[in-house]
């Protein structure tokens, strides 16, 4: 059964643009980007790269990046973006690369597409370097349990609460937004922690960032709801 990217991949490219959603411009990427300041990497692997957005920040900031991505639309406009850049169809559930090959990882929002996400954190385990880093965007699952209802609402629109529900249970549900419409996965904190701890990676860094710029209606929502965890895990050094 697809999950919707190949169909929703032109809408993701119209409204993704070179900056980003709201979120990841004003939430996100200060936060990614702060990290990667942080380290000196060399090699980074960005694991569903989409349309490229974020390897073309790492490049800008001295980390040579591949992407990969299941989705060809979205590959073919990444090279389009970047015809110099190293853009690859593959899947996070079988990374064709040798072990020990980056020194860091990045998934960027995408453990919420990929159904078999402990065979996937365990393959981007293994293809880093000792003493490399994974860096994880993800949704929090307080947000994620409540994502597909979304926000309840007053008679006149206004946002009253977001609801949470089916926390501990792992399901799919559909997510819709500027004509696009994909699966993602709901889980709860403990199943991504537990599956980081068992590929032998060790946490270093833990935030549920807020917006740090943006219009204040955006800000005030993004402030409610925890919407969204960044993480640093890192592979153990050899010796």
């Amino acid at each position: 059964m697809s999950n919707g990217w190949e169909i929703s991949a032109q809408a993701w490219i119209d409204s993704i643009g070179e900056h980003g959603d709201w979120a990841r411009e004003h939430v996100l990427d200060p936060v990614m980007l702060g990290r990667v300041g942080k380290g000196r990497f060399e090699r980074a692997l960005d694991v569903g790269c989409g349309e490229g957005r974020f390897c073309r920040m790492l490049s800008a900031a001295g980390v040579a990046a591949t992407g990969i991505d299941p989705t060809g639309p979205l590959l073919e406009r990444a090279r389009q973006h970047d015809p110099s850049g190293d853009y690859r169809p593959g899947v996070a559930e079988q990374l064709e690369f040798e072990a020990a090959s980056f020194d860091l990882v990045v998934s960027y929002l995408t453990l919420i597409d990929i159904v078999d996400f402990r065979t996937a954190i365990g393959e981007m385990a293994r293809v880093l370097k000792p003493g490399g880093t994974l860096l994880i965007a993800n949704l929090t699952g307080f947000t994620s349990a409540g994502a597909e209802r979304g926000w309840v609402r007053d008679e006149e629109g206004g946002y009253l609460h977001f609801p949470v529900d089916r926390y501990l249970d792992e399901h799919p549900f559909w997510f819709e937004w500027e004509g696009i419409r994909i699966q993602n996965w709901h889980r709860p904190l403990a199943a991504y922690m537990t599956a980081f701890l068992e590929a032998g990676l060790q946490l270093t860094f833990f935030a549920e960032p807020g917006p740090l710029s943006g219009d204040a209606a955006h800000q005030e929502r993004f402030r409610r709801v925890p919407w969204f965890v960044v993480m640093e895990w890192q592979r153990a050094s050899v010796g």
